[in-house]
């Protein structure tokens, strides 16, 4: 058959993606880059936010009828009883199919119609899996799926459930046999990095410290991390930090600068503890580059709160703040709030003033680039011809323009010029 597969989401949806696409493949199917092409379509959904499940039925709602749909991802498991209401389908089944998808293929393929809803705690597909992807360049890795936090706003566990870790040495096999194959940067990824090995008496600290010792030319992107769950072994990580292979790169998302909102959010750690973890890398790990998200219009969230994440940019000073507005998901904690909900005008005129700060301050960051000398692994194709995109020690977004091919080749630069979410640099010897 031909098939079209198409993922949208988070790295770890992503990831799942290519795996799917590359057992179709192997298993003898066309894959094809266009819906049109396709006589069957995988959607591969994500439904983290409102907003996004409305993209998401939009988006099943616009395939052809004379295809075959199967959804796959986490909206099947979040949202199941919208997708019999307002779309058809021919096959749904949860997130990280993994081989199953071929069963699934198979029956759709021959008339039948298959809901495959297991239980997000189901057995991990096997790192060893064949697997498709656009960059020869960027390897996803996901070390483990699911979390240990219970958000008062996230439905995300529904689907994906409690940690679920993969050995080390599963993990180890697969950049070796990923950096023999050419790849250059490897992105460790989950629904919450930090939580790697709760459940097999291992941590994050621990993989990455194995991971360093091994050889070959590569760079290691550590993933989302809660400061309650980094904080839990934050000297080990710190230490593990060091190894030349793991860009200085940080995401800890802090979501409100407010003690009582955090609270609220069943979010386990207080504004200090995030203070106090940042400092920590700080003082490590100077010029690495902090990247947090801000929720606006929790329920309960007062001005005054909203102002004491303000604040808290302005004092932190991260280089990437990712900005959501709030919206009640299903069965989650914060949709039971609704006598404490903010008024939708109120939530968009915050998220819009926390988008300007955080972009000022990202620009002010970036500005501190300016003449910095050092080394780029290319590792994009850049949207200008011509023009290429490759990440510094501290995973900094870094153009550069030659009309030679230079992908996945690390080259020195000069940066001659800083934006809110990149910087532009000159080649130099």
């Amino acid at each position: 058959m031909r098939i079209c597969v198409v993922s949208f989401g988070c790295s770890s949806n992503i990831a799942d993606g290519q795996v799917l696409t590359g057992c179709l493949s192997e298993a003898g199917h066309e894959i094809v880059h266009s819906i049109t092409e396709a006589e069957i379509v995988v959607i591969n959904t994500c439904a983290v936010k409102g907003p996004t499940e409305n993209r998401m039925i939009e988006t099943l709602k616009h395939i052809p009828q004379n295809k075959k749909l199967v959804i796959t991802g986490c909206l099947p498991l979040i949202n199941i009883e919208r997708i019999k209401s307002e779309t058809r389908f021919d096959g749904v089944v949860g997130p990280a199919a993994g081989q199953k998808i071929l069963e699934i293929v198979n029956q759709v393929s021959r008339g039948g119609k298959v809901v495959s809803l297991e239980s997000a705690e189901k057995e991990l597909p096997r790192l060893s899996l064949p697997r498709m992807q656009a960059s020869s360049i960027i390897r996803i890795i996901p070390i483990s799926y699911g979390c240990l936090g219970s958000c008062a706003y996230c439905c995300v566990t529904h689907a994906r459930g409690s940690v679920r870790s993969y050995n080390i040495n599963e993990i180890v096999e697969r950049v070796e046999a990923d950096a023999r194959a050419g790849f250059r940067e490897f992105w460790l990824t989950s629904q919450d990095v930090a939580c790697y090995g709760k459940d097999k008496g291992t941590n994050l600290a621990e993989l990455l410290l194995v991971l360093g010792s091994l050889d070959g030319d590569f760079k290691i992107r550590i993933g989302m991390m809660t400061p309650n769950a980094a904080s839990s072994i934050l000297p080990g990580l710190i230490d593990a930090f060091e190894d030349k292979h793991v860009f200085k790169f940080v995401h800890l998302p802090v979501q409100s600068g407010d003690d009582e909102v955090l609270k609220r959010m069943r979010r386990f750690y207080s504004v200090e503890d995030f203070k106090r973890i940042v400092s920590a890398f700080r003082t490590s790990f100077a010029d690495m580059t902090l990247s947090t998200d801000v929720i606006c219009g929790f329920p309960g969230e007062t001005s005054e709160a909203f102002e004491r994440t303000m604040r808290l940019i302005e004092e932190v000073k991260p280089d990437v703040v990712n900005v959501s507005k709030f919206f009640a998901r299903p069965r989650t904690l914060a949709a039971e709030m609704q006598s404490d909900f903010v008024q939708i005008s109120e939530i968009r005129r915050r998220s819009e003033i926390a988008a300007s700060h955080g972009r000022d301050v990202a620009f002010d960051k970036n500005l501190r680039w300016v003449g910095w000398n050092g080394e780029v692994l290319i590792d994009e194709i850049g949207r200008v011809p011509g023009s290429w995109v490759g990440r510094n020690f501290a995973y900094k977004p870094t153009v550069v323009k030659s009309m030679s091919s230079l992908l996945g080749k690390t080259v020195c630069v000069k940066v001659v010029e800083a934006f809110p979410t990149y910087l532009m640099a000159e080649i130099v010897d």
